[in-house]
């Protein structure tokens, strides 16, 4: 009997309106907790765009590869051959099982690609990720609610790029947040209806220390991202008048944030301090962090959830050496259960996948237990801890 099967026994599963079943914790009211699907960056350009129907212009402008075709090989070479072209679900694989299982009411990912034909790329940066727009269909098959735009990646193709950017996302009914045609429209959060419960407002913000450059800063006139130059207390009372604009009694607020380097499990203290100021501040329930390419500690803070690091959750960087230590190829979905009524965390349920071939596939008992190990290391400063269940779920336990 895994998690779910165990949750529907105990009544921790609720029925929908439309009658379907979905998991869930018991709240003090005895309601059907809110469930929000989380990941990290979803990174669909360059060697996954090459391996979906409509494959981009594979130039590259990068020092170490100039096709994006190369990124294929490489996984082909470290995992053998991927069957070309794939169909828009394929890079998803397992999880979109799991996902069905669980049904989440939100699904958030942080986009970290450019949607777009543009030729634009951006000078003297180094990396560029282009997704081409007729395979959009790619984020859609997931059932996917809103992507995260304020990254270092967004701007990769220029403002055209940008722009087509958000233009393809609203076609394809995909709310995005985080970057817009001006400050307003980058600031501005995605809100949620949740079915016979209350609402969830989801805000998204990118740091400086994730690479975002400066300029990519949207101001009154000017496209761009909702970029915080730095993590002082000067934003706190702003991103706090933006959620008392919105937010009534049984709504849920995510920030999702950009911050941080790529490598190493270290969460610096204004970090924690900025994440400890807008739920105390700012009424901010859920901290949806991240720009590591592997995930990092986990702390529950008053009853309410902070990820620092959710890791990568689709790249192509198979057979790319240099940070094996890390095992960037196990990344985690994150699945939690908010009682709306006062914002708390009920539950935080997390389920490994390893990718390969561009494919999302369940992790192995043994790797499932090494994530399990590598973040309780990480965990224990903040007093939560990580059990591995029979089925390989990681549920996370706090004071």
């Amino acid at each position: 009997m895994n998690i779910y099967e165990r949750l529907v026994k105990n009544g921790g599963v609720r029925t929908n309106k439309e009658g379907m079943e979905q998991a869930a914790g018991q709240t003090s009211n005895h309601s059907r907790p809110i469930i929000i699907f989380m990941v990290g960056d979803v990174m669909t350009g360059r060697g996954i765009d090459q391996a979906l129907p409509h494959p981009s212009d594979p130039r590259l402008y990068e020092p170490y590869m100039k096709s994006a075709i190369g990124y294929v090989r490489l996984a082909e070479e470290a995992n053998g051959a991927i069957q070309k072209p794939v169909e828009f679900p394929y890079i998803w694989g397992d999880a979109l099982e799991e996902m069905g299982k669980w049904r989440p009411d939100v699904r958030i990912i942080n986009l970290e690609t450019a949607v777009t034909t543009s030729e634009d790329y951006w000078r003297g940066k180094d990396i560029h990720y282009r997704m081409h727009p007729e395979n959009i269909r790619c984020l859609t098959a997931a059932q996917i609610d809103c992507c995260t735009l304020a990254n270092n990646h967004v701007l990769d193709w220029g403002y055209p790029g940008l722009i087509e950017t958000l233009e393809t996302l609203k076609k394809a009914n995909l709310k995005s947040i985080g970057a817009g045609r001006n400050i307003k429209e980058a600031e501005a959060p995605a809100v949620v209806e949740v079915t016979g419960k209350s609402r969830v407002f989801v805000f998204s913000f990118g740091a400086e220390t994730s690479g975002i450059p400066r300029a990519w800063a949207a101001s009154k006139d000017k496209p761009g991202v909702n970029l915080l130059k730095d993590l002082s207390d000067t934003p706190v009372p702003q991103i706090a008048e933006q959620v008392r604009k919105v937010k009534r009694v049984g709504d849920v607020v995510v920030a999702s944030i950009h911050w941080g380097g790529n490598w190493g499990y270290e969460i610096p203290g204004e970090q924690i301090q900025f994440a400890h100021q807008l739920i105390d501040e700012a009424e901010v329930d859920v901290i949806h962090g991240h720009s590591s390419h592997h995930a990092k500690g986990i702390e529950v803070y008053q009853e309410k959830l902070i990820l620092y690091g959710c890791g990568d959750f689709l790249d192509d960087y198979e057979g790319i050496g240099g940070y094996e230590e890390f095992r960037d190829d196990l990344v985690l979905m994150y699945f939690a259960s908010m009682d709306s009524s006062a914002g708390k965390l009920v539950r935080l349920v997390m389920r490994p996948f390893q990718i390969k071939r561009f494919r999302l596939n369940r992790a192995s008992a043994e790797d499932a237990r090494w994530i399990g190990d590598t973040l309780n290391g990480e965990c224990k400063k903040f007093g939560t801890r990580l059990e591995l269940d029979e089925d390989n779920f990681l549920i996370l336990r706090w004071k």
